[in-house]
């Protein structure tokens, strides 16, 4: 038997992926499309997420059911650099971004110097950006980068998570606290969705989307291999 405080949290995440679906389907598709454009003519997906987010970012890269060419910007001091301007630049020395590709820059809060400063070298590189944020939660805070912008204010395209100002949902009674948050199941939901547009997107242009059946599925090693082969030069798969 489960508690009423489980039963709440699965309540509150069933009603933001629910208004994910419903209020960010044509920004879903947008990004969709720009993204499987880039894809289809070569280029590689990049994807970053902020703190928590990482775990974002690593839902769609280097596994089943994803699409191969995805490079994940993996933040080495696991989130202790976030607020300090100038890491950025030094973080994205490592990796192979080139003008006409998208990256997709993930922060619940928008806020932090790292997340912003992906989003404006992006910029400057001729790369669509893609926030995935909580709209909600960035509305009410203030940029702590010097330049006053919030990411979604740098994006080309905001997908918005849904997720509640603080991020934790459930109200403990007999506390002023809040408990169970949702920025990681509805941003792993929200960038899944776009995922699979993406593919339909393919599959609308006649093309089989690059995906990754998994290593652990008996007899798709030789498979995955030959996928990764065109982007080994691009992609670190770690």
């Amino acid at each position: 038997m489960g508690t009423k405080l489980a039963e709440q949290y699965l309540e509150a995440a069933k009603a933001a992926l629910e208004e994910i679906y419903s209020v960010q389907q044509e920004t879903l598709v947008k990004a969709a499309e720009v993204i499987a454009a880039s894809l289809i003519d070569g280029g590689v997906l990049h994807v970053f997420g902020s703190g928590h987010s990482h775990m974002i970012a690593r839902e769609i890269f280097n596994r089943a059911g994803q699409l191969i060419p995805v490079s994940a910007i993996v933040d080495r001091s696991e989130g202790k650099a976030e607020r300090c301007e100038g890491y950025a630049e030094r973080l994205l020395r490592y990796y192979d971004w080139r003008p006409g590709e998208v990256v997709i820059v993930i922060s619940n809060s928008g806020r932090n110097a790292l997340p912003i400063e992906v989003a404006q070298k992006a910029k400057r590189d001729g790369l669509t950006v893609i926030a995935l944020t909580s709209m909600r939660h960035t509305g009410r805070v203030s940029s702590r980068h010097s330049s006053g912008k919030r990411l979604f204010e740098l994006a080309d395209l905001v997908v918005d998570t849904c997720t509640p100002y603080g991020d934790a949902a459930i109200e403990l009674p007999g506390t002023n606290l809040k408990a169970g948050p949702l920025s990681t199941v509805a941003g792993a939901a929200a960038i899944n969705m776009l995922m699979l547009t993406v593919m339909e997107k393919y599959l609308e242009q006649g093309q089989v989307p690059p995906i990754s059946r998994g290593i652990n599925i008996d007899g798709t090693e030789d498979e995955i291999v030959r996928l990764r082969r065109k982007y080994m030069h691009r992609i670190r798969f770690e």
